[in-house]
């Protein structure tokens, strides 16, 4: 990879990780809920996640939407319907106190999985493979994955440093609840580019 064509891909997985999206919100709704400490498994799970998504995806994952084009409206269904229960998990979450006690963040696990629904991830691997990794070779794909572990760490550390730097504005928890019902929506218009045709 050339030092031109590496520069313009480290600035397009910057501007896409960094940029709000399910991922970010969520880290920001789980920085404000739990704190820092509590969110890294999420954290961890968003920023190897993805990546491992993008190797997946350029070994093989394209090629099925090149022989089964349904298979991405299917995704897209699956996607939406699973962002909308996020969503209203998000506006319903419990204040802090009561948060610790009842509610939980994101295992690691569960935060690398919720790659494989997430519109906007999709949007970014595919993108970064077909623009990057055209030839999908395997050395060409770990250098967009390896693009993205590094500015993903970046992006999911921000996000939820400024969710746990909010938490402390929201000591009420009626403001709380405004601000997971504002998440929550911001999420469900995460979707609208996913929608549109």
């Amino acid at each position: 990879m050339t030092p031109e064509l590496y520069t313009a891909l480290a600035t397009f997985a910057f501007v896409t990780v960094i940029t709000p999206g399910p991922n970010n919100l969520m880290l920001m709704a789980s920085g404000a809920n739990f704190g820092f400490r509590r969110s890294m498994p999420h954290i961890l799970g968003v920023g190897l996640g993805f990546p491992m998504m993008i190797v997946l995806v350029g070994l093989g994952a394209m090629q099925l939407f090149d022989l089964v084009p349904q298979s991405y409206t299917l995704l897209k269904v699956v996607s939406v319907a699973y962002m909308l229960w996020l969503a209203w998990k998000i506006a319903n979450a419990a204040p802090p106190k009561e948060a610790q006690a009842e509610g939980r963040p994101l295992t690691f696990l569960q935060a690398a999985a919720f790659q494989w629904v997430n519109p906007k991830a999709w949007s970014m691997a595919l993108g970064a493979i077909t623009l990057y990794a055209a030839s999908r070779d395997l050395t060409a794909i770990l250098w967009v994955a390896g693009t993205y572990v590094m500015m993903g760490c970046m992006s999911t550390t921000s996000w939820t440093v400024l969710g746990t730097a909010v938490r402390r504005l929201l000591a009420k928890p009626s403001w709380l609840r405004m601000f997971n019902w504002a998440m929550a929506a911001l999420l469900v218009a995460s979707l609208l580019p996913v929608l549109m045709p």
